[in-house]
């Protein structure tokens, strides 16, 4: 078993807090009276907690070993870590992937604080500026080998 996930590595799964779902049931009851109250063909404003629900069960970047799995509401993309020459960071301290051709992909619900998890998950291709993970750190199997000595 630990042979097993030691061969898929590291993975690291940025999505949309479960709690979100409270919102919006929060916003499909308040919905309702006026959805199917007296003026008719009102029933097309439940569209807007199916979308949110969609949007919330869809979005999410997940870095596995190989690269990264970005996700959003319509579509998906994969980004090899060889196609990627570095991470830019926005105003809003959200993160952006940089390919080597500069094309700027948003990385949704990534934010800074995660970059630490992004060089771990990577196994060192991206570099962690907090300086929180130490080279021992970072390396497959590294933690294991003296854990077990």
């Amino acid at each position: 078993m630990a042979e097993k996930q030691q061969d898929e590595g590291r993975k690291a799964v940025f999505r949309i807090p479960r709690t979100s779902f409270m919102a919006i049931a929060l916003l499909t009851i308040c919905v309702t009276p006026i959805a199917l109250g007296e003026i008719p063909y009102l029933e097309w404003l439940y569209l807007f907690p199916i979308a949110l629900t969609v949007f919330v069960v869809r979005t999410r970047t997940v870095a596995t070993r190989e690269g990264l799995a970005i996700r959003t509401m319509f579509g998906k993309r994969d980004v090899p870590w060889s196609a990627l020459k570095g991470l830019a960071i926005t105003k809003k301290a959200r993160v952006q992937a940089v390919l080597k051709d500069d094309t700027k992909v948003p990385l949704p619900t990534v934010r800074t604080r995660h970059l630490p998890v992004l060089s771990l998950v990577s196994e060192g291709l991206i570099a962690d500026p907090s300086g929180q993970l130490s080279a021992e750190d970072i390396k497959p199997g590294a933690s294991e080998t003296s854990a077990s000595e």
